[in-house]
């Protein structure tokens, strides 16, 4: 059978993998405008809009139908989505499976929960096409791919906290503290898929310095695995860590790509992202 994948709006890639993907978006709420993620707005426009609004736009998962429309019977149907921790759209996904198999009981549909976003959600689609190439029955390819989802690592650093601060999930006068003093957060997700706060560290350097080192403290295995690293509006500064990555690592191939609007209404602008 043909393969089909699917995909929320959350999964950061290059645009030669995200145009061979079936897209379900999550809807992005200005005040006054409302547009679906990667369908109505890029992440170039979108980073645009944000310069021009003193406020964070709100979110909204994907509906059981925007996954059921890319739903096909006669295909291997794979549907992949941002973390259950972080938003509603696995449920939605797992409804419209439900819905589908009740008209077509025989058809192949597997979710699977991400625990993650961005380009980690990324990394485990474009694992799924390399276990595809093994020939592997798909009760043995759903099992290496959540094992290679438990063992998946993402980090973040935050530049800004204007988007956490207006959103409500950063308290004005901490985040304010935070400011003042040079403080980028990094934080990541727990075992859960959830975000943690791993660390306070001043300035922007030594927090890029302290992210190469937790590839060191939580990376196996690297030669065999990709790097995914995600930007809001900051490409050289995506190089720049690949380079530095390259001179202490040896992973099997690294992959940079923009921090799509879902995620950057929360990661705000100069934020980078690593998933391995």
């Amino acid at each position: 059978m043909k393969l089909n994948i699917i995909v929320d709006s959350s999964c950061d890639l290059p645009k030669k993998y995200l145009d061979k993907l079936n897209i379900a978006p999550i809807t992005i709420k200005f005040k006054n405008l409302v547009v679906q993620d990667r369908i109505d707005i890029s992440p170039e426009e979108f980073y645009e809009k944000l310069k021009s609004i003193n406020y964070s736009p709100k979110t909204a998962a994907p509906s059981p139908g925007d996954f059921l429309k890319h739903l096909k019977k006669d295909h291997e149907n794979f549907i992949f989505a941002i973390s259950s921790a972080l938003s509603s759209s696995y449920n939605n996904a797992v409804l419209a499976k439900n819905i589908f198999l009740e008209k077509l009981d025989n058809s192949f549909i597997h979710v699977f929960d991400t625990l993650n976003a961005s380009v980690g959600e990324g990394l485990i689609v474009l694992k799924l096409l390399e276990l595809k190439e093994k020939s592997m029955d798909n009760s043995t390819l759903i099992n290496e791919l959540d094992a290679y989802i438990e063992d998946l690592n993402t980090f973040f650093i935050l530049e800004h906290m204007d988007n956490l601060i207006n959103s409500g999930r950063l308290n004005k006068m901490v985040g304010k503290l935070v400011k003042f003093l040079n403080i980028k957060l990094l934080m990541g997700k727990d075992q859960n898929g959830a975000i943690k706060l791993y660390e306070r560290i001043r300035g922007s350097k030594k927090a890029s310095q302290k992210l190469l080192k937790y590839i060191e403290k939580h990376g196996k295995d690297l030669e065999n695995k990709y790097l995914g690293i995600a930007h809001y509006d900051c490409y050289q500064k995506a190089l720049n860590f690949k380079e530095e990555v390259e001179k202490k690592y040896n992973f099997k191939d690294i992959i940079i790509t923009e921090i799509g609007p879902t995620i950057a209404t929360y990661a705000d602008r100069k934020a980078l992202l690593i998933s391995f």
